[in-house]
């Protein structure tokens, strides 16, 4: 039995994003968008939660991301949900849970850097991230 991995999030970047490249030149973007949740608790005080989460993009979508995304940008992001797991340099295992983006759109005008970005209304051209397996040499 199959089951489904699908994570749809709206958040704005908490940092630039950064890109580096695969030995094998395939470019992986990471950054972090954070998400907030807003309720009134029973004795009537506003409370606010916000949950960050890592994203990893590759390909042609990683290098857009690269180019056009800044902190504080509101973004669209579409993937599935990944853990890894590596040894660190003192030898204890460590774990990381991310989001692997197969769309982002980018929802509102950014910084300088921003400008000729697609919009909303101008979605990122289709392109599906590439099927990364685990002995790929991830740079981070």
């Amino acid at each position: 039995m199959s089951g489904v991995n699908k994570v749809i999030l709206v958040g704005r970047l908490g940092a630039d994003p950064e890109i580096r490249y695969t030995q094998q030149g395939v470019a992986v973007t990471n950054f972090n968008i954070a998400t907030s949740e807003n309720w009134v608790d029973k004795s009537g005080q506003k409370q606010e939660r916000t949950e960050w989460h890592r994203i990893v993009v590759w390909g042609k979508i990683a290098e857009l991301c690269s180019q056009y995304l800044t902190k504080g940008r509101q973004v669209f992001v579409e993937g599935r949900l990944q853990t890894r797991q590596w040894e660190d340099k003192e030898g204890h295992k460590r774990f990381t849970t991310e989001v692997v983006a197969a769309t982002v759109q980018f929802l509102d005008k950014g910084g300088d850097k921003s400008a000729g970005a697609p919009m909303m209304d101008e979605p990122l051209p289709e392109i599906s991230a590439p099927d990364v397996s685990a002995d790929e040499d991830i740079p981070f």
